[in-house]
Formats: C-alpha cells, sequence, structure tokens
C-alpha cells in the first residue's frame, strides 16, 4: 500500500515525465485532469479506518471522462490504468456487454442466485477497479438494463472510470424508450465525479496527416494501388477459407492469409451482424484490408453505425488497417443522427492509416 501511496502522489510529476518520454504535448488542461484522477484515487484507495469512520462525505466510486474526439481521454486514463498496481479489469464497452450478455446466456438455468448479482458479485471478488473505454448506449437492449446493472455494481462499491465522447445528460439521447432510461442518468450523476477534458485539437488528426494506408477516390488505379498493396502483405503466405462460429451463426472469411484479410465494405457493414462479429474477426486478424467505404447519410445509416462500431473494435484490438474509400477523410459524409459519434471514427481512421507498415 505504501509503494501504491507514493506512486500515486507523484502522479502529476510521472505523467508529465510520461509526455516528455513518448514527445507528447503537455497540455495544461490534462494536467488538471491527472490531478481531478488522483483526487479520485485518494479518496477511493487512500484510506483507513479512522478516515471512513469520521469522513461525512458520500463515497463516490465512479469516474467518468467526457470529452471530444483526440483530445487525450483514453491515454490519460491508460496511464492511471497502468499505473495502478491492485487488481483491475480494462475493457472496450462493446466488449463489457457482450461478456455480460454472454454470462446472462450461460447461467439462464441457475435459479439459486439472480444471475445479474451473480456477475456483479464476480466482477467484486476479481477487481479493485474496472476500465470501461468509450462508453455509449446505441440499443435499446443495453439502455434497458444499464440502471439495474450499475446501480448493483455501484452497491458493491466496485470503483469504475470510464471514457466516453458524451455527457451522462446526453446518453441514448433521441433513443426508444428513453424516459425508461432516466433512472440510469440518475444513478451515474450520483455515484461518478464527471469531468470534461477541453482541448480544441484533435491530437489523432494534427499528428497523422500522411495516410498511406487510405486510398481513394474509387477508381482503377485506387483498384491497384490496393490489390499490389494485398499482394506485397501476403506474399509467401497462404490462402485458405476461414469461417468463424459466432452463436451459432456462421461467418465465411474468403480472403485470408494467415492472419491478413480483405473485405468488402458490403461484406462486414451490409450484413446483420454486429460487434460480437467484429471482435471475432479483430481476434484473429493482425490487419485488415477494407474495399469501396462509402459516403454516409440517412438511408445508409444502419451500415454507417455498423462501421462506427467496426473501426472502434479495430482500433482496440490493434489491428492494422487499409481501406479504400469513394472520398478521402476529410470529405466523408455521415448521416444527421451519427454525425458526433461519426467524428471518432473519423478521428481513430487518421491514426488507423497513417503507417506505412506495408
Amino acid at each position: 500500500m505504501e509503494l501504491i501511496l507514493k506512486l500515486m502522489m507523484n502522479l502529476k510529476k510521472l505523467f508529465i515525465n510520461h509526455c516528455k518520454t513518448k514527445r507528447l504535448e503537455i497540455n495544461n488542461n490534462q494536467i488538471v485532469t491527472i490531478k481531478i484522477i488522483n483526487t479520485f484515487y485518494q479518496n477511493n484507495f487512500n484510506y483507513n479506518f479512522f478516515t471512513n469512520l469520521f469522513s461525512k462525505k458520500e463515497n463516490i466510486p465512479g469516474f467518468y471522462l467526457q470529452g471530444d474526439v483526440g483530445v487525450g481521454k483514453t491515454m490519460i486514463l491508460n496511464f492511471f490504468y497502468e499505473n495502478f498496481n491492485q487488481s483491475k479489469y480494462r475493457l472496450h464497452f462493446n466488449e463489457f456487454m457482450i461478456n455480460f450478455h454472454d454470462f446472462i446466456f450461460q447461467n439462464k438455468n441457475n435459479k439459486k442466485e439472480n444471475t445479474m448479482d451473480k456477475f456483479v458479485h464476480k466482477l467484486k471478488k476479481k477487481y479493485k477497479l474496472i476500465y470501461l473505454d468509450e462508453f455509449q448506449v446505441t440499443n435499446i437492449v443495453d439502455a434497458m438494463i444499464l440502471g439495474k446493472l450499475f446501480n448493483k455494481i455501484f452497491d458493491e462499491n466496485i470503483k469504475v472510470i470510464f471514457s466516453s465522447n458524451i455527457k451522462i445528460n446526453n446518453l441514448y439521447e433521441d433513443g426508444l424508450q428513453r424516459e425508461q432510461f432516466i433512472p440510469f442518468i440518475k444513478i451515474m450523476k450520483k455515484k461518478c465525479v464527471e469531468h470534461t477534458l477541453t482541448i480544441k485539437e484533435d491530437y489523432r488528426k494534427s499528428q497523422n496527416k500522411n495516410n498511406y494506408n487510405y486510398l481513394y477516390p474509387l477508381n482503377e488505379t485506387t483498384s491497384f494501388k490496393i490489390n499490389k498493396l494485398f499482394r506485397k502483405l501476403t506474399k509467401n503466405k497462404i490462402k485458405e477459407e476461414k469461417i468463424l462460429s459466432i452463436k451459432g451463426r456462421k461467418f465465411n472469411i474468403k480472403n485470408y492469409y494467415d492472419g491478413i484479410a480483405k473485405f468488402s465494405f458490403n461484406d462486414l457493414c451490409n450484413k446483420n451482424i454486429g460487434a460480437e462479429d467484429y471482435i471475432k474477426i479483430a481476434d484473429i486478424c493482425k490487419h485488415i484490408v477494407i474495399e469501396n467505404l462509402p459516403n454516409f447519410d440517412d438511408n445508409n445509416s444502419n451500415q454507417q453505425q455498423r462501421f462506427i462500431t467496426l473501426t472502434d473494435i479495430i482500433y482496440e484490438k490493434k489491428v492494422n488497417l487499409t481501406i479504400s474509400s469513394v472520398s478521402s477523410l476529410d470529405n466523408l459524409t455521415s448521416a444527421n443522427n451519427l454525425s458526433e459519434p461519426f467524428k471518432r471514427t473519423l478521428s481513430r481512421l487518421y491514426e488507423l492509416t497513417s503507417s506505412s507498415n506495408i
């Protein structure tokens, strides 16, 4: 405990040294955020019997970091997480919810204990801290259960840190039956320290201006280039047809070469598949090539939502990416209702396609 305390009390100094080592800009707003995280740590992990006994403050077990795309939210929380020397668990929020639904399904016949309670008790036994990256609510199934789930998590005094592009009050905005989601918002407001990290510049976009692996427009020249790149990637590798099984569903990858896969946009986003499928694909791929990325509008918003989810998972899993597209990243259009989350996608595409690793 003394080692952890010493480490966390110097979190600001450690962060500044981290930025210098990584040649990152030291931004004052990020330093302020580090100080607030340190206070969160001190309040939740640096305590003893007497401070607990005489403290009149209500325990606040959550820290919710919100901000626009590319301002360094994930970088800061990753830094905190890496320097947290107790039992911990980090997942993209999509993957966390998939694990929850899988657990409920696998234990549905166990009548001895409420399965949601059992899931939370399992978390409490294993982890002091949970870190959920890219917190967002996009479907009604999750929206209807999050209130009960996180009420139990916080009641068990499990500490949770979140990163999100969306303020708590604006979660699941305009979603179906949102009035039933309001109790969850009230729980989050009560149980989390919410802090907004404000920085005007998108670091991912400004630092990754050479998009070697993003090719446009869709014409013969682009087609020739992407085929040439794919041949280079798969040189001396054996082609196989990979068949994934996801809860009884079959997904075929026809162009698969030892971790290198090529898809058309329609293969991945114009079918009724989602986060679970994308996670399985990303788990067996080290480089993914996607051809024929279109512009988006209100007529193909479902496909755009899938592409947003796919990009999040590719980014989280650190899979290399090459894309051929109808237009440049600066000129890709969006459906009206997805314009905000698509900013994160575009920001991540700048980083994902900037590497000249082919």
